[in-house]
């Protein structure tokens, strides 16, 4: 066995970054078939504004709950690749609370996950999810760039 992992949780936004982490998280399960991969996304609640009403509202929540299954859609066609366990698991809420307690109730050794891409000297600095994570997260956290 090349890695210590038993199950490796992607945190998937649908970003390049997040991408080029599954793809990093893929790599890594293929080097051992006991590795299970379990990539998660986090969709935000739909707030309703004071100017939508009734059905924009229903429309926006369908229109959303569509992206995001056309989405998961994607990634399990992807991850099915794969000769491992795999599973997409999406919950509502914010996504850097959701990932760590995921993390945490599913006993995961390894979070992958994207840094937020900035221009000029704000590259330096973590986006405020994946800052989140790696302070919270009691297993070791991979940051793709």
């Amino acid at each position: 066995m090349l890695t210590d992992y038993s199950r490796i949780v992607v945190a998937y936004d649908h970003s390049d970054l997040s991408k080029k982490a599954l793809k990093m998280a893929m790599n890594l399960a293929k080097q051992d078939m006991k590795i299970e991969l379990v990539v998660f996304m986090v969709t935000q609640p739909v707030r309703p504004m004071v100017y939508t009403y009734g059905y924009a509202f229903e429309a926006i929540q369908d229109s959303q709950r569509e992206e995001v299954n056309a989405i998961r859609k994607e990634i399990d066609e992807e991850i099915q690749s794969l000769p491992n366990k795999t599973k997409s698991v999406v919950m509502e809420g914010n996504p850097g609370v959701m990932i760590v307690e995921f993390v945490k109730q599913n006993d995961a050794d390894l979070v992958v996950m994207g840094s937020r891409g900035l221009s000029g000297l704000k590259e330096l600095f973590l986006g405020s999810v994946s800052h989140y994570v790696v302070q919270k997260a009691p297993c070791p956290v991979f940051i793709v760039k």
